[in-house]
């Protein structure tokens, strides 16, 4: 058998490796994206290069007139009164049915997945995953989230695949928000 079509064959399956094991991430029933816009303050996250030294971290989201989101991801480098630093993005909703699964693109044309996997009926804190399940972040609408809720969510994690003990909390300022 000739080489190439066997290294060709190999490399266009390669991808495919382990993705018969990965399971595949349980999302909300529905996200009112009209509801789900506004401010959101980062409760706890998994560790991110992007998100190094971040402190008093937010995420603002505006609906679009196209049923877009625009993304807006602000944080104070390493204290609370170091420098702001921003980056601006596109949500596009990628399963109308739920709106729960979004792909959000900071860099054109690099897009990343965006999935509720928890979500307060009356919208005060979010869980927000995807599915290879490299990041995690509890959102809120305020800069504290009571601990018995906190400890709520922590105690669903490992269901969704999600290790609890690697969340970092992230520093936000007390009497901001609310």
């Amino acid at each position: 058998m000739p080489i190439l079509p066997l290294a060709l064959a190999f490399l266009l399956l390669w991808p495919l490796v382990g993705c018969a094991g990965r399971r595949s991430l349980e999302v909300v029933d529905f996200v009112d994206l009209e509801r789900y816009t506004g401010k959101w303050y980062e409760i706890a996250r998994y560790p991110a290069w992007f998100e190094r030294d971040c402190v008093a971290s937010t995420a603002d989201y505006t609906l679009r007139d196209d049923c877009k989101v625009e993304v807006v991801n602000r944080c104070l480098v390493c204290t609370f009164e170091g420098r702001e630093r921003s980056i601006r993005g596109i949500a596009r909703v990628v399963d109308p049915e739920t709106n729960a699964r979004l792909k959000v693109a900071f860099f054109w044309p690099f897009e990343g997945d965006y999935y509720v996997i928890m979500l307060d009926d009356e919208y005060r804190w979010a869980v927000v995953g995807e599915p290879r399940r490299r990041y995690l972040w509890i959102l809120s609408r305020t800069p504290q989230l009571e601990a018995s809720t906190y400890e709520a969510i922590l105690a669903r994690l490992p269901a969704l695949g999600y290790d609890p003990s690697r969340l970092q909390c992230t520093p936000q300022p007390a009497g901001v928000g609310g």
